[in-house]
């Protein structure tokens, strides 16, 4: 923080120019009331350019204040502008309309603005417990010796085994109401800090994202040295400290359980009464939905670089294809030149007009054809021929028909299962008649097939036998179509 740097800061550092600019309290009110405190964010500008109206609107009306002459579309360009950096300014998706979002810079002087207001109160046990905690952590997981990792965590269970002989003889410590107000302010704090560190990833990956263009609008070399320039950048982000900690935090919170746990978390801690007195932002109740849509914003970004890349490859294969393609026809047109006067002299001649391509991997292995013995020992020559009729009398079974049948007890009832339907109308071709109308519920998408209940459908064959048959127990239901119909 030498002066050298600070100079540098104050003339390049848009979070530096925001809080020396003429109208800083418009602006960060403006963005503070848009962006931070609604948690969204994304405006679109006739969105923020109507927010911004109400405020000049607003300031215009007090008696002798015309510090504002400009109109709000013309300040929201200006502070999305190179030489400001407040606001970006770009195009979200197939939307036409330009959206708008806060810069780091900008959410990191709104936060410092923040800090200069008065707290509540400064807690300072619960910072100390966290930082005791993660020092826990650095030095226990860091650890890579067995014994002493067993060690520290016999001693850990030594612990909560006194605990739980405390709380068996009465002995029981909750945490009071001004240590359940800090820590809930400390977590408000942490968890909205959050959504800056994702604008400050999301900013990289855009970084990435331009790089990436403009090398790929100015490349004159191959498609693979421009590949592993920009696969290489991507790495380097993706392989860096600031990469592996947002890889691992969207795994935790892509993790339905962990969602489960914090939501249910979130609703204990505002159940509260110490925590109601403190009367929180119930915004605060989802605000892992909020890490979600920050989080999916840095993956459209990663998206969008891919979808480039992916452009750019289609771009030089139609290119190469298309230069192929005039060789080809500058060949056939030379030769339909000369095909009246064809060239004398050596021509050295060709066996076929195209290669043949026989790659190895496209044989199939041989397979040895499979003989199936015949046993002629055993056969009765003098075997009746008429026994093996019946495997030739099949019946045909009119689908049609049956599919009428139900039809026409579905137009008085909203189901009908299978048994009421052969007692209305009994099974003339047995059970070639019943496989049939299971064929039927299984096609159809309003019918039910119960498994797990079984019934038994009777009925008479050809020979004046009665049958019985065990089968799952099947529903046909009135389609909607049917449904709208019947009155």
């Amino acid at each position: 923080m030498d002066y050298q740097t600070l100079e540098a800061l104050r003339r390049k550092h848009p979070a530096w120019r925001l809080l020396t600019a003429a109208h800083a309290p418009l602006i960060a009110s403006v963005l503070q009331d848009a962006f931070i405190r609604t948690n969204i964010r994304t405006h679109l500008q006739s969105e923020l350019i109507s927010r911004l109206e109400d405020h000049l609107y607003t300031l215009r009306a007090e008696p002798g204040n015309e510090a504002f002459p400009k109109s709000a579309g013309e300040y929201l360009d200006d502070w999305a502008s190179d030489e400001h950096g407040w606001l970006r300014k770009y195009y979200a998706g197939s939307v036409d309309e330009p959206s708008f979002d806060l810069t780091p810079a900008t959410e990191k002087a709104l936060e410092w603005l923040a800090g200069l207001q008065v707290r509540q109160f400064v807690g300072t046990e619960s910072r100390m417990m966290t930082v005791f905690d993660l020092l826990r952590q650095l030095v226990e997981r860091a650890q890579s010796d067995p014994r002493a990792r067993i060690a520290d965590l016999q001693k850990r269970k030594a612990e909560i085994d006194r605990e739980i002989r405390d709380i068996q003889k009465g002995r029981l410590e909750v945490l009071g109401a001004t240590q359940i107000r800090e820590r809930f302010m400390q977590v408000a704090g942490t968890a909205r800090g959050l959504l800056s560190d994702f604008r400050e990833v999301e900013q990289n990956f855009c970084r990435l994202d331009r790089a990436a263009r403009e090398r790929i609008a100015t490349w004159e070399g191959g498609k693979a040295g421009l590949l592993e320039e920009v696969f290489g950048q991507r790495d380097l982000i993706a392989d860096s400290d600031e990469g592996k900690s947002f890889r691992a935090f969207w795994d935790l919170l892509m993790s339905p359980a962990r969602q489960e746990e914090l939501s249910a978390l979130l609703q204990a801690a505002f159940a509260m009464e110490a925590v109601q007195a403190l009367e929180p932002d119930r915004r605060l109740l989802r605000i892992h939905y909020d890490w979600l849509d920050a989080g999916e914003v840095a993956q459209r970004t990663v998206a969008r670089l891919s979808e480039q890349l992916r452009r750019y490859l289609d771009d030089q294969a139609w290119l190469e294809n298309r230069r192929i393609m005039d060789l080809i026809r500058q060949v056939e047109l030379n030769a339909l030149a000369v095909r009246a006067d064809p060239p004398g002299g050596n021509l050295m001649p060709l066996d076929e007009p195209a290669p043949r391509i026989g790659l190895a991997m496209d044989r199939p292995l041989f397979t040895p054809p499979e003989k199936t013995p015949i046993e002629v020992d055993g056969l009765d020559v003098d075997m009746d021929l008429a026994s093996l009729d019946a495997l030739f009398a099949t019946s045909h079974v009119d689908k049609a028909r049956l599919m009428q049948a139900v039809r026409r007890l579905l137009q008085s009832r909203s189901q009908v299962s299978l048994q009421d339907l052969v007692e209305t109308q009994p099974l003339e071709q047995g059970l070639a008649e019943l496989i049939a109308y299971l064929s039927l519920a299984a096609d159809d998408p309003d019918a039910l097939i119960d498994d797990g209940r079984r019934v038994a459908i009777a009925w008479i064959d050809d020979a004046g036998a009665n049958r019985r048959a065990f089968m799952p127990a099947v529903i046909f239901k009135r389609p909607a179509q049917m449904m709208e119909a019947v009155p």
